[in-house]
């Protein structure tokens, strides 16, 4: 079932790229869609019926070279379980709803065929995203993570006729090399130190790395927490994290169903599975748990902050993107992995929702994507109407304070600030409910730009308004289930009874987990270091990563512990120090609790201020504090500094060795030589070509002359 799951859409990308020919494109839209339906169907099948038993399933073997062993295999776990309901769900109602959105597409003439490309890119991006989150080693993730970057470049740029869709495209592919090159990076570590690229056996060796030191960059570092730190610079580029986050909004140059399925759901939610799945390393690295906090709650206010000016409707939802994205990485920096899932989990209804909403609204206004020309659009297309209406109360975190009642993001959003209270780091709390604020403000924005007030723009547009056909409305439909329940049915095993998290997780229950740790203290070989190659052997630490897990017993084979020596493994690992932050988060005081619900009740009554009782204010706050909006209107001027540092230093160091490299240089020489020297050295040639014999002669005798002056000189030697 798995093996299906994880190959229906590629066999649908193929078929569609390579066969539509033979099946038209509507062939190819109904195979690659009902894939997808089978993988989704399959995937919620896998999650309703999974014990939380690690499970590993051998497809085909790959790579072995040496102690490197590749071998392709799906790691089945809880975290597998979440992603791949979230993957294949966004992903196969993205292609539903890309049967209505792409049907005529305006970018296109009348006889150009672009619909099975379309879909067959889809389905290989699905593809891609199942294979990241289904790998049972770092290689085979890095390979799934490529190929979601390359199926997000194809996306992005499928309107390659713009210019700018061409250069989006672009851009999101380098700023993103930037963080695979930290990834590659922390993998190549971890093998030089593990002897393996096996998440088993990385996870064993997690507490002998935190007591090893590598060199690198000529300075010592602690392993762990520079290995933890190089794989989340990876996770800050997938995951448009502050510094590598401006290849994001302008990844909305692709069509819409792309920003729902790419940048919404799943693969900028790539780099928090990542954190999340490499728990036991970044457990034993506290430094590396601290720089993601402040990263992602830096970035949180950031994007918050950016989304209160766009006016585009689908950046005001790419940034929201952004901010969410920042609440997942401080929850996991506070060692609260499964607050971090718990949001990513509901963040994926709620998001593609209101991106899916936003591309019906750009249908019904022709194209249009500029908010100021939207206005008193309720009654025009009531259905999209409510499900954005849905969506805000999602994310803005509608509920009743202090129980479990609430939307979706009402719980998982709470729950990562009270985590970030409970991990006593007071920027990333306050950063993240003032950024709550700012969520509220930007998304009733959005709604009363959009569906309130007077008629703006073009009464045409206006006027031939319709609702959208049902491949787009169901959609919408069945993610506004998610986005009202999913928080309310999974609240418990992801955060709210910490029994039912770890049966969910399949940890074991921490008093248990030391016993069992403290009784494997010292069974063990000792860790060699030869050459700064740290062999994880030590018995003592593995003895408490594999008790961590749940298992008593620890063994060593070959100097490596594997798999089998621990037997299966809990989905995440959360040490002392993460208990403690989840029992303090549990038991915030009320204030905590009820912080969020003030922020969003005054970013909702602030919102109404501004567009609806009083209209004039936001032209009236934009020229009184002139700097301000123009500093948020340009992203912080981020662009503009890389432009400046980047990209310009870049094009003239580019410019000089093509004018003085291989102009002056490599031109000039080969030009001087063909000519000038050469013409220069036959016109000396051809003066001793006079044609008269008694010249020839004379050479003749001054050659043999030199030559026995030459023999007379060396003594005859030669």
């Amino acid at each position: 079932m798995e093996t299906i799951i994880l190959f229906a859409p590629l066999l649908g990308s193929l078929i569609a790229g390579f066969g539509w020919r033979v099946i038209g494109e509507q062939g190819a839209q109904a195979i690659t869609t009902g894939l997808l339906f089978l993988a989704c169907l399959l995937s919620w099948i896998v999650f309703l019926g999974f014990d939380g038993t690690t499970q590993h399933i051998h497809v085909l073997d790959f790579i072995r070279s040496g102690t490197l062993d590749t071998s392709w295999q799906i790691r089945l776990d809880r975290l597998t379980a979440i992603m791949l309901i979230v993957v294949t769900t966004v992903s196969a109602l993205v292609h539903l709803y890309s049967w209505g959105y792409m049907a005529h597409d305006d970018n296109w003439g009348h006889h150009e065929h672009y619909k099975a490309r379309f879909f067959a890119y889809l389905s290989f991006f699905t593809f891609a995203m199942l294979s990241l989150v289904t790998a049972d080693n770092l290689v085979q993730m890095f390979f799934g993570w490529e190929g979601v970057g390359v199926a997000s470049y194809l996306l992005i740029g499928f309107y390659y006729k713009k210019a700018s869709a061409n250069a989006a495209a672009i851009k999101a592919f380098v700023v993103n090399r930037v963080g695979d090159f930290g990834f590659a990076l922390g993998i190549f570590g971890l093998f030089f130190l593990v002897d393996s690229i096996n998440m088993d056996e990385v996870f064993a060796a997690a507490p002998t790395l935190a007591e090893t030191n590598l060199h690198f960059l000529w300075t010592e570092w602690n392993a762990a927490n520079l290995l933890a730190f190089l794989l989340f610079v990876g996770a800050m580029g997938k995951s448009a994290q502050l510094f590598l986050h401006t290849w994001l909004p302008d990844a909305m140059e692709g069509p819409t169903p792309v920003s729902a399925l790419i940048h919404a759901a799943t693969m900028v939610t790539a780099g928090v599975f990542l954190v999340c799945r490499m728990s036991p390393l970044f457990e034993y690295a506290p430094e590396a748990k601290s720089f993601v906090m402040y990263i992602g709650a830096a970035t949180a206010f950031f994007a918050a902050t950016v989304g209160l000016v766009q006016n585009d409707i689908k950046r005001v939802i790419a940034y929201s993107t952004c901010s969410q994205l920042g609440y997942m990485f401080v929850a996991a920096g506070a060692g609260i992995y499964s607050a971090a899932m718990f949001h990513l989990f509901t963040h994926a209804f709620f998001k593609a929702m209101l991106f899916l909403g936003a591309g019906s609204v750009i249908h019904a206004m022709h194209h249009e994507q500029d908010m100021r020309n939207y206005g008193n659009l309720r009654k025009k297309i009531p259905l999209t109407f409510w499900a954005m209406m849905i969506g805000t109360l999602a994310i803005t975190g509608v509920g009743i304070p202090m129980t479990s009642i609430g939307f979706a993001g009402f719980l998982s959003k709470d729950a990562i600030i009270e985590s970030a209270w409970g991990s006593a780091n007071g920027f990333a709390f306050w950063a993240l409910v003032v950024a709550a604020c700012f969520t509220s403000f930007y998304s009733w924005r959005l709604i009363f730009m959009t569906f309130y007030g007077k008629e703006r723009g073009d009464h045409h547009a206006h006027e031939h308004a319709h609702e959208s056909p049902w491949t787009m409305t169901v959609p919408l439909g069945v993610l506004a289930i998610g986005a009202v329940f999913a928080g309310m049915l999974w609240y418990k095993p992801f955060f709210g009874d910490h029994d039912a998290m770890t049966k969910f997780f399949a940890m074991p229950h921490h008093e248990a987990a030391m016993a069992e740790g403290e009784a494997t203290d010292g069974q063990g070989a000792e860790a060699t270091a030869a050459g700064g190659h740290a062999e994880p052997a030590a018995a003592e630490g593995q003895g408490e990563v594999a008790a961590a897990e749940g298992h008593a017993e620890s063994a060593v084979s070959d100097g490596h512990a594997t798999a089998d020596d621990h037997g299966p493994i809990g989905a995440i690992y959360m040490s002392e120090a993460s208990n403690t932050v989840l029992d303090d988060a549990h038991h915030a005081p009320a204030w905590v609790k009820v912080s969020p619900f003030v922020a969003m009740i005054l970013g909702l009554f602030v919102a109404w201020v501004f567009y609806i009782r009083r209209p004039d204010l936001p032209r009236a706050f934009a020229e009184n504090q002139p700097i301000l909006y123009r500093f948020l209107l340009n992203k912080w001027y981020f662009d503009e500094i890389y432009d400046a540092i980047f990209v310009r230093p870049a094009k003239a160091l580019g410019r000089f060795l093509w004018k003085r490299g291989d102009g002056s240089v490599i031109d000039g020489t080969i030009n001087g030589v063909a000519m000038g020297f050469v013409p220069t050295l036959t016109r000396i040639v051809n003066r001793a070509q006079s044609g008269y014999l008694f010249h020839y002669a004379f050479a003749m005798v001054i050659g043999i002359a030199i030559l026995m002056l030459w023999m007379t000189l060396s003594g005859g030697a030669h």
